[in-house]
């Protein structure tokens, strides 16, 4: 299995970011996750730097390979937009970088005053908005009439030798579906196997799947659920919430309803490898190729610290 680390944007500055790709390079991690984020999810985070500049500066400091997790391309920025981005961000990795697409979140999306879609209009949305980028990458002048995009003669000049990989995020069946149909690979966050078998046995074959999952290292247990609580209480809200709910403001409220202690389940907290490799080891069994570790808080070179001594020699 592949283990790489995600870098949140909702939580840090720019400069802390880039540092943490340079220490996760170092510490022998290898793959970088991004969010990609227009508000970070609670005031608690506090940052939300613009992604397409963050991935070009990791060009300049890390030859690790890159992928969002995940990029809307349907509303905020129009794919025909969003696939210039992509391809100069390709060609600044050499070819080391993926797409990570989903369906969205309101919390980033509604900010230009349109209606939120339906789930189901959203994955339609989804899906005509990959056909657009691919055709970009592809074609030379493009031309583009579709239900929710138009494009009129748009060429992308800077571009890769290869497309970009398009790995598409799903968490329910017909997301999964879709994902199978049209992505290059697959992206969740819970060791959900049966996903994993859909993804595969719906025309996913064996397309590499990737997953990811949070920690809050400290000293104690306890205090890495405090860590984790004041920073990432959303995580243990169930359901479509995340989807749907506006602003930050409003998943604060939402996540007054949150039992602190239920951070223990949704994160990795405190100081103990042990931990790690059996979380991982979950994803593994599931079926998952890759897998993602981010952290909260303050602490991330103690957790990098941690895998390039005790977690990454053992898995390998």
């Amino acid at each position: 299995m592949k283990i790489g680390y995600l870098l949140s944007t909702e939580e840090y500055p720019p400069a802390e970011l880039l540092a943490q790709a340079r220490a996760a390079e170092r510490a022998g991690f290898e793959g970088l996750w991004i969010s990609d984020h227009y508000h970070p999810w609670t005031d608690a985070q506090g940052q939300s730097p613009f992604v397409w500049s963050m991935i070009g500066a990791l060009s300049q400091v890390c030859r690790l390979p890159v992928t969002t997790a995940v990029t809307c391309p349907t509303v905020r920025i129009h794919p025909a937009v969003l696939a210039q981005a992509v391809a100069t961000s390709a060609v600044l990795h050499s070819g080391r970088f993926v797409l990570g697409v989903g369906s969205g979140e309101a919390l980033n999306e509604h900010i230009l005053g349109g209606p939120w879609p339906q789930a189901g209009l959203r994955l339609e949305m989804l899906e005509e908005a990959v056909e657009v980028m691919r055709k970009l990458w592809r074609d030379g002048f493009v031309n583009h009439y579709g239900r929710h995009y138009r494009v009129e003669h748009a060429r992308i000049y800077t571009r890769p030798e290869t497309p970009p990989p398009v790995y598409v995020s799903a968490f329910g069946p017909k997301a999964v579906d879709l994902a199978a149909r049209i992505g290059d690979g697959f992206v969740n966050t819970t060791p959900d196997a049966e996903s994993v078998r859909r993804f595969r046995a719906h025309g996913g074959g064996d397309k590499p799947c990737q997953a990811g999952f949070k920690a809050a290292y400290a000293p104690t247990v306890q205090e890495g659920v405090r860590l984790a609580y004041q920073r990432w209480p959303i995580s243990a809200i169930p359901g479509e919430l995340l989807q749907v709910l506006p602003s930050p403001h409003h998943f604060e409220q939402a996540a007054r309803l949150v039992d602190p202690q239920a951070m223990r389940t949704t994160f990795v907290c405190g100081n103990d490898a042990e931990a790690h490799l059996a979380k991982i080891d979950a994803y593994a069994k599931a079926g998952f190729d890759e897998v993602y570790v981010a952290n909260t808080g303050p602490n991330w070179p103690g957790l990098l610290d941690l895998y390039q001594r005790e977690v990454l020699p053992r898995l390998r």
